[in-house]
């Protein structure tokens, strides 16, 4: 690709977008506009760059809003799927947020709950890429903070939405919404039903290096799955004077879930090991938030006060039947999980506005409680028990200085983390107790100097910490037989991360920066065999110093200025629901691990997504998205092939906007599969993964009541604004 050429045409193309915007300011001011005789209403920005944070719209995005929230995550601007579960942002880990309060839930729990959340629950999502001291230190080095929706209107309103999903398996999902204002009370409500069927094929090739000579499995297995779930989301907003709300929310997530496998290991001096079982699962999870804001004086001091609790629990249970050499076998796995978490945090800002300077100071105090208890029996009498306990108390105190020097910005803060943790496994009636008191300082320093009024650069610093999520650390397993096992690591350490970020934003659309990274006892998911012994094992391994280095741009390509003319450009550029224009993402991502022998060449990896909307005859709107991950090295793994996926969708309003009817297809052309090479001691494993990506979706939403949205300034802004930049007006 000539990359140069590529990017130099398409930053002179923006130029030209800039500049015109400038053209129109000038003109405003020349022409002595009375502003305040305009009203703008509901004006629709989906995506909003600034220099701490990225901003995209999801509710009113055809492209996002139609999917459950995990789709719509995926497809943001800068955010990867990594080949190995997770998600990374411009090449960095990334913690979840929702409404501001952090995610208690493991990878793979917190991906199935986001799969179940509708995305039109979502009102927008923050991309904050190097959090200050206001935010929690168990950061990696990046947050995706959903912002769920609370639109308040007048009278009762309602909404019903279908999503009508298909390929060779249904997944229907419809949803009705209700909301409403009465003098000082706002309410919502959101209940649905979903029901997924779905299938996943892996294929491993795995290499035993210990043997002499080398042995070698071949692992084939088939899972369909059917996830069923229902949600209720309900919040209030009452305000209790001019200057104070009080919110409340409740949320809750009910899944029967069930995956049906059947899977073959063949290989080097054994008979074919068939296996075929079913995994039965139910899940409950149940959050309460109370929120309290208030402005204490005219001089903008503020006051948020969050207390959040939430339950979570699942139970699945395995059966399978299993032949090799026409001998059968049976093998039971039985889990009761529950986690329950206590959070409540305030934040408190006192703005000295002559002197451009703020003070933002608060503290929180979280308590997670953890308990998987695993009953496993494998062709035997006997039932072996592993017992995991985890308990976490985090008290946290923070302070932020803001200070703005002519041009110039500045922030500097520091965090106080005090983590208590006990972790209890025992198996085989073996007990591992693991206590630590870990206290920390979390410094951060941000500097923004405006180039002009369009233009800013940035550079930050921050320490982070990473304590292993309990997904990490339980011993518990749910895939196993006589070739395959699966684990924690108990003995995990948390990671340390010093983040390093510069960039330069423009005109609220354009990014380009770069990123770098040290932790120190990064964890890593691996595929482990012990000498002599013919089982991989799926469990997470410490590395003792992990760097990675990333350079990134996020920019739009203006098309109705190439095609549409200068004079309709000039019309359209406030109103982005209305212009053509394709935005592009591209980052470059370098990893390298310290005292770790691979058996391939590191070399990094790039990724280029694209998103793009087209106005078509007959007010119909084309959204677009594809993204391309090549070959390269991941973190760890070498990803043998690309990974790659391209969406397409047909949206069109009806009967003055209360109809709105979308046809979708994903994965148009099949390709979202994953091949990689995993390299450790004793076993390298080719792995191939493909679910059914290529689904056709119908989604229709009526809407019932006054559309029109009423201006309620109930949001008080505190830490969550500009902590990357420091930028004071």
């Amino acid at each position: 690709m000539k990359l140069p050429l590529i990017v130099l045409s398409l930053v002179l193309s923006n130029a030209l977008f800039a500049q015109e915007i400038k053209k129109e300011n000038d003109t405003i001011k020349k022409k002595g506009i009375a502003l305040e005789e305009v009203t703008v209403v509901n004006q629709k920005k989906f995506i909003t760059v600034e220099s701490d944070k990225t901003t995209v719209g999801v509710k009113d995005n055809p492209l996002l809003s139609t999917g459950n929230a995990y789709e719509a995550v995926k497809k943001l601007p800068g955010v990867i799927a990594a080949p190995t579960g997770g998600l990374s942002l411009n090449g960095k880990g990334v913690a979840i947020f929702i409404d501001g309060a952090p995610s208690t839930l493991s990878a793979s729990d917190l991906e199935s709950y986001l799969s179940s959340l509708p995305a039109n629950a979502i009102e927008k999502v923050e991309l904050i890429y190097n959090p200050g001291a206001a935010f929690d230190a168990n950061a990696n080095g990046s947050i995706i903070n959903l912002v769920t929706s609370s639109r308040k209107l007048k009278g009762i309103n309602a909404s019903v939405n279908i999503n009508y999903n298909f390929n060779k398996y249904q997944k229907p999902s419809p949803q009705i919404l209700l909301n409403g204002k009465e003098k000082n009370l706002s309410w919502q409500t959101m209940l649905g039903f979903n029901y997924i069927e779905s299938e996943n094929e892996s294929i491993n090739g795995q290499n035993f290096t210990s043997f002499t000579p080398i042995k070698f499995l071949k692992q084939e297995k088939l899972t369909v799955s059917t996830d069923r779930n229902v949600y209720f989301r309900g919040g209030t907003n009452y305000k209790l004077s001019g200057k104070s709300n009080l919110l409340f929310n409740y949320n809750a997530t009910l899944n029967n879930n069930w995956d049906e496998f059947n899977a073959k290991t063949s290989g080097s001096g054994i008979s074919d090991y068939i296996n075929s079982g079913i995994t039965k699962s139910k899940g409950n999870n149940q959050e309460i938030s109370l929120q309290f804001k208030t402005k204490l004086d005219t001089l903008g001091k503020t006051l948020d006060v969050i207390a959040f609790t939430n339950v979570f629990s699942r139970n699945p249970n395995m059966k399978s039947n299993a032949v090799e050499n026409n001998i059968s076998s049976f093998n039971t796995v039985a889990n009761e999980f529950s986690l329950l978490n206590y959070y409540a945090k305030y934040d408190f800002v006192i703005p000295f506005k002559k002197a451009k300077f703020s003070l933002n100071t608060g503290g929180k105090l979280n308590t997670l409680k953890v308990n998987n208890t695993g009953s496993y029996n494998f062709n035997s009498p006997t039932t072996a028990i592993i017992d995991f306990d985890y308990k976490e108390t985090n008290l946290a105190f923070y302070a932020e200085a803001r200070k703005k020097i002519n041009k110039l910005n500045v922030t500097l803060g520091l965090r106080f983390e005090d983590f208590n943790v006990n972790r209890i496994g025992i198996k085989n009636e073996i007990a591992t107790k693991i206590e630590f008191k870990n206290t920390n300082l979390f410094p951060n320093i941000s500097l923004l100097y405006e180039l002009n009024n369009n233009i800013n650069a940035s550079a930050s610093y921050s320490r982070k910490i990473s304590q292993p999520n309990y997904g990490l650390l339980d011993p518990n397993g749910s895939n196993f037989d006589q070739y395959n096992a699966s684990e924690g690591n108990l003995l995990l350490d948390p990671s340390f991360y010093d983040n390093f970020d510069f960039k330069i934003t423009a005109m609220q659309f354009i990014q380009i920066g770069a990123n770098y990274t040290v932790a120190k006892n990064k964890s890593l998911f691996i595929l482990t065999a012990e000498p002599g012994e013919l089982v991989s094992t799926q469990t997470f391994q410490q590395f003792d110093r992990y760097k990675t280095f990333s350079a990134f741009a996020n920019f739009p390509i203006p098309l109705d200025y190439f095609f549409k003319g200068k004079e309709e450009f000039s019309k359209r550029m406030n109103t982005i629901d209305k212009m053509n224009y394709i935005f592009l993402s591209i980052n470059y991502i370098q990893n390298l691990t310290d005292g770790y022998t691979f058996s391939f060449q590191p070399k990094p990896i790039w990724n280029y997504a694209a998103q793009a909307q087209i106005l078509l005859p007959w007010d119909i709107k084309n959204s677009m998205s594809y993204f391309i991950l090549p070959s390269g090295i991941w973190e760890i793994y070498k990803i043998t092939k690309p990974i790659q996926q391209f969406d397409i969708s047909f949206n069109k309003d009806f009967m003055n906007k209360k109809l709105k009817i979308g046809v979708h297809v994903f994965d148009v052309f099949n390709s979202n599969e994953i091949n990689a090479l995993v390299s450790s001691t004793n076993l390298q494993t080719n792995f191939h993964e493909k679910n059914d990506t290529r689904t056709f979706r119908i989604s229709l939403t009526y809407n019932f009541g006054n559309l029109k949205l009423e201006n309620e300034n109930t949001e008080i802004q505190t830490e969550k604004v500009k902590s990357g930049g420091g930028l004071v007006k």
